[in-house]
């Protein structure tokens, strides 16, 4: 399984650089690939409902991750953090 960002590596790389913890949320999103659709021990993932397909919500402190898994992909759809993506 692999990760693929829906809107592009530069969304990837501005969003996790200027996050100030880009290795932890690395790690995070690593341990998706055992699993993605189980929440566990460090992996706080959540079922969303998607207009096209089931999405899923992973948490890692203040921020959010929205992804969905296709085949052998999984696709990050949104980064957020947290006070900014619920609105």
């Amino acid at each position: 399984m692999r990760f693929k960002w829906k809107y592009g590596y530069i969304h990837k790389s501005r969003y996790l650089d200027r996050s100030g913890e880009k290795v932890r949320l690395k790690e995070h999103l690593s341990r998706l690939i055992e699993d993605p659709y189980n929440s566990r021990s460090g992996v706080d993932i959540k079922k969303l409902r998607g207009k096209n397909h089931d999405l899923y919500r992973l948490r890692v402190g203040d921020h959010r991750f929205e992804y969905f898994v296709e085949e052998d992909t999984i696709w990050i759809e949104r980064a957020f953090k947290r006070e900014r993506g619920y609105r």
